[in-house]
């Protein structure tokens, strides 16, 4: 068990990657928090994991809300005694050109994606410096590192994240922090699956394109694909000389 005795926060942890991610943490050994805005998919997500290896807990919590990530960190400390692992995962995708991006949306993906990560991020370091270290995993994209059309607010947020990543691990680097960020490509996720419905039906042929692996395979990725991505990232034995990079797990679209 690689997590054996570790401790973990994973924000959006009722769905997709995030669920995923706790169910594979949990097998591995680890104590798991989740968080997200959905009392009744926490709850089944808390109940999935109930023959795992760890525990997986949860708290009700927006990530954009500054007294709830405070709140979560509490939470964590009180159940765990510890935070090892950070997993800032909750987003949302909005769609839209950027004329066409409403005030409120472009505040409100900020707000979860960038705020969030900032958020959860500000108060668990504090923890992490006074045990000697911790691992640090932001959900970015490809997304941060290419762009589409008609998703302008969310490409923003990820290049956010992925500058955030970089500073984060050069400022805590010498407090035994490693942070770094995962950049999946399209997944099959609730979130990307109604981003896909409300979207024109040839963007599915154009985001299978940019992508060679899935193109070729006729799929995208699977969460359980990310999450061993994840899992690669907070192996402190193995990995302990990477931080600040951007892992694509992307079908091959950055090559492309």
């Amino acid at each position: 068990m690689k997590l054996k005795g570790k401790s973990a926060i994973i924000t959006g942890g009722s769905l997709g990657i995030g669920k995923v991610t706790a169910l594979l943490f949990a097998n591995e050994g680890a104590d798991v928090l989740i968080t997200g805005r959905t009392e009744s998919t926490l709850v089944e997500a808390v109940e999935e994991g109930k023959d795992t290896s760890g525990r997986i807990e949860y708290f009700l919590s927006d990530v954009s809300k500054e007294q709830d990530c405070k709140g979560t960190v509490e939470r964590a400390i009180e159940l765990f005694g510890k935070i090892d692992i950070l997993f800032n995962n909750a987003g949302v995708l909005p769609l839209g050109s950027t004329h066409e991006t409403s005030i409120e949306d472009w505040d409100k993906v900020f707000a979860i994606n960038v705020r969030g990560t900032f958020l959860m991020s500000k108060f668990s370091i504090p923890h992490m410096i006074e045990q000697g270290g911790g691992t640090i995993v932001n959900n970015s994209s490809i997304l941060g590192i290419k762009a589409i059309p008609g998703a302008a607010a969310y490409n923003s947020t990820k290049g956010a994240v992925s500058q955030l990543t970089r500073s984060m691990a050069l400022e805590y680097g010498a407090n035994g922090i490693r942070v770094n960020s995962i950049c999946p490509g399209t997944t099959v996720t609730p979130m990307v699956e109604a981003f896909l419905e409300n979207s024109p039906p040839e963007l599915d042929a154009y985001l299978k394109g940019l992508q060679p692996i899935t193109g070729h395979l006729g799929r995208y990725a699977t969460p359980e694909e990310i999450a061993h991505a994840v899992l690669f990232l907070c192996d402190s034995e193995n990995v302990a000389y990477m931080t600040g990079a951007e892992l694509s797990v992307d079908g091959g679209w950055i090559a492309n």
